[in-house]
């Protein structure tokens, strides 16, 4: 886990903003999955801070930053923290909710944004048909109206997983990391409180003019619905490509972090090599 004293606060004007800020470079982001925090991406942040500027938040009202006390939107919050870093165009990599809030920031913020890597996601705009999906999203809005979060964590659980094995087929400790991160953030959180995120809108039809690189990773045996979401994003915009981390579900940088860090890195050496080529800034 990363230790407190790695950790970097942000003040906005509805509370704080935590984050990591590791090596020197091309700016990089990496944006965590919902209900979890930056410490997803532990395998990663050493290994990337060798050759880029690493900054790793915790959205608001997940980890160690602040719950939102009225209107919010995960791009704003972002963009915010970029700003106040001065830094950008970055490359942003998002699992899950991260991946949703990296093609908002394109959509909201472009000139923070180099190129988007995604996995397990789209849009911001979700759409679930897979019976799979659909029963446990039944089963945490029944343990959420019911007032039971640890039904609701023990559904949660299931996407790491997937629909072709159970938690006990998933490395022991990537559970548990998991469930530590979920445990954290659900507790922060009162079942009947006010939700104050705002959605980004039309969020289909205007990916279709993002023109920057865009990378889906997907894990191999993820849910058909987050496979399909991710495909989908890369076939809309101009500049999609694709590439599977195999037997790994709905979080495949901590199943299999050289696998993904391999596919990565060979993306982020061809964004370098074209900025190089266009003469772009970007680097502290």
């Amino acid at each position: 886990m990363t230790a407190v004293s790695d950790l970097l606060s942000f003040e906005t004007r509805d509370g704080h903003l935590v984050y990591r800020d590791a090596g020197a470079g091309p700016p990089l982001v990496l944006l965590h999955g919902g209900f979890l925090d930056h410490g997803m991406w532990d395998d990663q942040v050493p290994v990337l801070a060798r050759s880029h500027r690493v900054i790793v938040p915790d959205a608001r009202g997940h980890g160690g930053s602040s719950n939102a006390g009225g209107p919010f939107r995960h791009t704003d919050d972002l963009a915010a923290l970029l700003r106040h870093l001065d830094t950008g165009p970055a490359v942003l990599v998002g699992v899950s909710m991260g991946a949703a809030t990296a093609v908002d920031t394109a959509l909201e913020h472009p000139d923070l944004v180099r190129a988007l890597v995604v996995s397990g996601a789209g849009t911001s705009e979700p759409e679930f048909h897979d019976p799979w999906s659909e029963e446990i999203l039944t089963e945490q809005a029944r343990a959420l109206a019911a007032g039971d979060p640890e039904g609701w964590i023990d559904a949660f659980m299931l996407f790491a997983a997937g629909p072709h094995r159970t938690l006990d087929d998933v490395d022991r400790t990537v559970v548990q990391r998991l469930r530590e991160m979920t445990v954290r953030t659900v507790a922060k959180h009162r079942g009947d409180e006010p939700d104050w995120l705002v959605p980004v809108t039309d969020t289909w039809a205007r990916a279709a003019k993002i023109a920057i690189p865009v990378l889906a990773v997907k894990g191999g045996i993820d849910s058909d619905d987050h496979i399909g979401m991710a495909r989908r994003l890369v076939r809309t915009v101009a500049d999609g490509r694709e590439a599977t981390v195999e037997a790994t579900a709905h979080y495949p940088n901590m199943e299999r972090p050289d696998a993904f860090d391999e596919i990565l890195g060979e993306f982020l050496k061809a964004v370098l090599a074209q900025d190089r080529g266009t003469d772009r800034p970007g680097a502290r």
